[in-house]
């Protein structure tokens, strides 16, 4: 079968390095998961910079939520495949993930060297809080831009933020669903049944795809071997964003491995909830505390990369595709359900991080700051929000 060519695209109106920068910048100082990553994307790439068209974000977005891995991290790979193929997408994955996976290896050295980190419940305490009024303002912004007022995406908006309230997890078979019902409705099959072939080439697209991992350091190769096909296993195969990989992580290094104890896996989650850029780098500091640097360097790539391959083999297909008639409704269907997700795990979420009337304040006060100061960047409010979460931490718990 013969692989589609390349995409002709148009001149971009920015360099490759300017990406990688943002990229650089987004995984050094975006805080929040997720949620708040994606809507940082849309923000500064679609909205303010105009360097990616709505279109070419909705069709990332889709292909994310469609594939399994960590959400932010593929559609920062698949932007930067967008104007710039390839080299672009490797270069602004690897921008987008190396800043995050240095801190957690550094804050993993300490935690083993100091027996644990006490802070880390008073910082996550105020950071938490914090975090949900950013990724709420997010959702906003993300769901006002692109559910629009069409009453049948927010009705599928609607049954995605229900769903993932309800069942706190994200559902791949919502997004299929959703794209399948708008595809239909807006482009019945009729009018395009001329490019069924297509579905053949999708499918075969979505084959998953193994890679190896090799680590040039001395270290203890049947624990590296075991950290590199379970973490492979965590990236190609589970659905959702972010903390869905939680649960599974959790049933391979406690039960079945005994590689960490219960409080150091929820350390773990903290330290990635804590730390900017993608939230599954929590796997970086599970490999470090279980093999040291090597264990840190194969459990993340072992993660990664299966995410990787499953953004840039399906995306010249995406993009060869991707302003059909038929294929637009689909995109508009799953970006409606993935929308209303986020806007579910902001509840989800907002559950476990507001637990009492300082943390509800917390939150209350980042979304009334954010709001009226228009110019301010999330960081310093994150930085405000540990440092209160040190100070009221202690009075609360005490």
């Amino acid at each position: 079968m013969a692989t589609p060519t390349e995409p002709t695209r148009t001149e971009p109106g920015y360099t490759l390095w300017q990406l990688v920068l943002y990229a650089l910048k987004l995984g050094t100082i975006g805080f929040g998961g997720p949620v708040a990553l994606v809507g940082y994307m849309h923000r500064d790439l679609v909205v303010d910079r105009k360097w990616i068209s709505d279109a070419d974000y909705k069709e990332g977005l889709t292909l994310s939520q469609l594939m399994p891995g960590p959400l932010a991290a593929q559609l920062m790979i698949y932007l930067g495949y967008v104007h710039y193929g390839n080299p672009g997408a490797t270069l602004a994955g690897i921008a987008f993930v190396v800043p995050s996976f240095l801190m957690v290896v550094g804050i993993g050295a300490a935690y083993l060297e100091y027996g644990g980190i006490t802070w880390m419940q008073a910082v996550f305490y105020g950071v938490g809080a914090c975090v949900i009024g950013i990724i709420a303002i997010s959702a906003y912004k993300l769901t006002t831009r692109t559910v629009g007022k069409d009453k049948l995406l927010w009705a599928i908006f609607a049954a995605g933020a229900a769903l993932t309230i309800v069942t706190e997890s994200e559902w791949v078979l919502l997004f299929l669903a959703a794209g399948i019902l708008v595809w239909l409705v807006r482009a019945p099959p009729k009018r395009w049944a001329r490019t069924n072939r297509m579905n053949g080439m999708a499918a075969a697209a979505l084959v998953p795809v193994s890679a190896a991992v090799f680590v040039p350091v001395t270290a203890d190769w049947q624990v590296l071997a075991k950290i590199g096909l379970f973490f492979t296993e965590a990236g190609a195969f589970v659905f959702g964003s972010g903390l869905a990989i939680v649960p599974f992580l959790y049933g391979g290094v406690v039960n079945e491995y005994q590689w960490l104890n219960e409080r150091q896996f929820v350390d773990a989650v903290a330290v990635a909830m804590i730390t900017p850029g993608p939230v599954v780098i929590t796997v970086g500091f599970i490999g470090y505390l279980v093999a040291g640097f090597p264990g840190a360097v194969v459990a993340s790539l072992a993660t990664f990369l299966p995410c990787y391959f499953f953004t840039i083999i399906p995306a010249p297909y995406f993009k060869k595709h991707g302003k059909h008639p038929g294929v637009v409704a689909f995109v508009d269907g799953v970006t409606a359900a993935a929308i209303g997700t986020i806007a579910g795990a902001v509840v989800v979420l907002g559950k476990r991080s507001i637990i009492d009337l300082p943390t509800l304040l917390f939150a209350l006060v980042t979304v009334i700051v954010l709001i009226k100061f228009k110019k301010l960047t999330e960081p310093p409010v994150v930085a405000a929000a540990a440092a209160l979460g040190l100070a009221v931490y202690p009075f609360v718990k005490g």
